[in-house]
C-alpha cells in the first residue's frame, strides 16, 4: 500500500510540474517570442491611455463612430472579485429557422435604415444586423464600414473622403490575397477618425 501511494504522490507532483508549470511556461515563452502583440491582447495604448483591444469588440452607437456588429451585452450575470459588474458578451444562439429571428433581423434592419436614409437603395450588409459567433468580434466586412460613411460624415461635418481614408487605412487585406475577405477593425477606425491614432 504504502508503495503505491508513494508511486501516486510521485505521478501527482510530476504532472502537476509538467502541465501547471513546464507546459504554461513554455507556451508563454513561445507567445511572447513568436506573437507578443496578439499574446498581450493588441491593447492600443497612446500617450499612457489604453483604448482598448483590437481583438474584443467595443460598443460604439454615437452616430459620430463607426458601428461594429450587434452585441448582446450582459453586465449583470458576472462579477470580479471586487463585487464589480463584468461585461459578458454573446451571441443570441437563435436558430434561424426561428420566427423570432427573422423578427430581430426586422427590426435591426429597420434601426440601420433609419440612420442611414442615403443608403436606402443599397442592401444592408449582413454584418450590421447580425451578431457573430463570439459575441465579441472586432471586425466587420469592407461593405460594412462603407455602408456608414455618408451617416458619419454628415454627423463629423467632414467631407466622406476623410471617413473613407480612414476605413482604408485599417482594413486587413486577404490572406495572400487571395484567402478570406478583407476586413475594417471598427475600434481602430474610430480612433483614427477622432485624431487619437494617425
Amino acid at each position: 500500500m504504502k508503495n503505491h501511494i508513494a508511486r501516486s504522490l510521485k505521478i501527482t507532483l510530476i504532472l502537476t510540474a509538467l502541465c501547471g508549470v513546464v507546459f504554461p511556461l513554455t507556451v508563454f515563452g513561445i507567445s511572447q517570442l513568436t506573437m507578443r502583440d496578439q499574446a498581450n491582447g493588441k491593447i492600443v495604448e497612446v500617450d499612457g491611455i489604453k483604448y482598448g483591444s483590437t481583438l474584443v469588440a467595443q460598443q460604439f452607437t454615437s452616430y459620430n463612430y463607426l458601428w461594429g456588429r450587434i452585441m448582446l451585452i450582459d453586465a449583470d450575470a458576472f462579477y470580479d472579485y471586487f463585487d464589480a459588474p463584468t461585461l459578458f458578451a454573446f451571441p443570441s444562439n437563435i436558430d434561424v429557422t426561428n420566427d423570432a429571428y427573422a423578427t430581430l433581423l426586422t427590426e435591426r434592419a429597420q434601426m440601420i435604415a433609419v440612420a442611414h436614409p442615403t443608403m436606402a437603395a443599397t442592401p444592408i450588409p449582413y454584418d450590421l444586423v447580425t451578431v457573430s459567433g463570439s459575441g465579441m468580434d472586432p471586425d466587420i466586412t469592407v461593405p460594412a464600414a462603407e455602408y456608414q460613411i455618408d451617416r458619419i460624415a454628415a454627423s463629423r461635418g467632414i467631407d466622406k473622403t476623410v471617413v473613407a481614408e480612414a476605413i482604408k487605412k485599417n482594413t486587413t487585406e486577404k490572406f495572400l490575397g487571395l484567402f478570406g475577405n478583407a476586413y475594417v477593425n471598427v475600434l481602430l477606425v474610430n480612433l483614427t477618425l477622432d485624431g487619437i491614432i494617425a
